[in-house]
């Protein structure tokens, strides 16, 4: 089994410290079976996490993965420890293809999903993110990624006192969770299916033990407000990482941009103005690289390095991303 990785280049990719984002890894050995492909990750393991570790995003292409359990069984020869949508606190509609594979987001082909960080509005949150796409758009419907450490040293650059009051206060986000599945919101899974419960009591008893304030709504939706929770992380090699929801709450979620704070505010509730947030969603463009989608494409995402969205697609086609996600081992 080779141990060579050959890399490949784009016009648009980024370079931070003569080091590709992405990086993009093809398959330059003729490898034909997705058990060789998983033989492959496991001689050049080691390699692979390193790449990660330092770009934030892995994109693999060429690569033979043709079907939902394909993308199941190449991912899971990474090694993480799966975190399943079932025990996530996630906001969006999803449906399972397996266990561990699920759709990315079911909301309308419209909707644009800002970047963020993966359940980093939720006190649970994975570590590592596969995205595989099985169908491409015919147009559009690429998904973005964005360097969160690089938009930190840009925000102490020229808002030292945000990026300051960022990370000393935290963050606290306000959702509110409908009775049933709203499958045309970008946030439309019902508190039933987010809190893995099926009467108000187990609601409540989870809710409680999350840390979360709470008000239930006349027409059976849940109304429900974190613990503090961090706006800024520092990773183990000391890189501090702007790790929220910020920019997809206030861009995207219903309401937001009229009043954030209807949905987010500092630790300390006091409010983050909406010019703030208008910075830091300009800043975060400096730093986003669309991956536009090949069919059978694989992009695997270190969730605390880097954000995720998606735009808006139209056509015929259906666009199909699947994804698996992952907890560190």
């Amino acid at each position: 089994m080779s141990t060579t990785i050959h890399f490949a280049q784009v016009e648009t990719q980024h370079q931070y410290d003569g080091l590709d984002f992405p990086r993009i890894v093809t398959n330059q050995d003729q490898i034909e079976s997705v058990d060789l492909a998983c033989d492959w990750v496991t001689a050049n393991l080691a390699q692979l996490k390193k790449e990660l570790a330092q770009s934030g995003v892995v994109l693999f292409r060429g690569f033979p993965l043709h079907s939902a359990e394909d993308f199941d069984k190449f991912s899971a020869a990474f090694g993480f420890e799966p975190f399943t949508y079932k025990e996530s606190l996630s906001n969006a509609v999803r449906i399972n293809f397996t266990e561990r594979v699920f759709t990315a987001n079911e909301a309308p082909k419209d909707v644009e999903i800002f970047l963020h960080h993966e359940m980093a509005q939720t006190p649970i949150s994975p570590d590592k993110l596969f995205f595989f796409c099985l169908s491409p758009a015919d147009q559009g419907g690429a998904t973005p990624v964005c360097r969160s450490d690089r938009l930190f040293q840009k925000m102490q650059d020229v808002a030292p006192e945000l990026a300051q009051a960022m990370e000393k206060k935290g963050l606290k986000y306000t959702t509110t969770m409908p009775g049933e599945n709203d499958e045309n919101s970008g946030q439309g899974r019902s508190w039933k299916s987010t809190l893995d419960c099926t009467s108000i009591a187990d609601a409540e008893e989870k809710l409680s033990q999350l840390g979360y304030s709470w008000e239930w709504l006349s027409d059976g939706g849940l109304k429900a407000t974190t613990p503090i929770l961090p706006a800024v992380v520092e990773l183990e090699n000391g890189i501090k990482v702007f790790y929220n929801q910020l920019i997809a709450a206030y861009m995207g979620w219903k309401g937001v941009r009229e009043n954030p704070s209807k949905a987010i505010t500092y630790g300390d509730n006091s409010l983050i103005s909406a010019e703030d947030l208008e910075l830091i969603n300009s800043l975060s463009g400096e730093f986003t690289f669309d991956v536009d989608w090949q069919a059978a494409d694989m992009a695997l995402v270190d969730n605390h390095m880097a954000m995720h969205g998606r735009r808006p697609y139209s056509g015929e086609s259906k666009r199909q991303v699947l994804v698996a996600l992952g907890k560190n081992d």
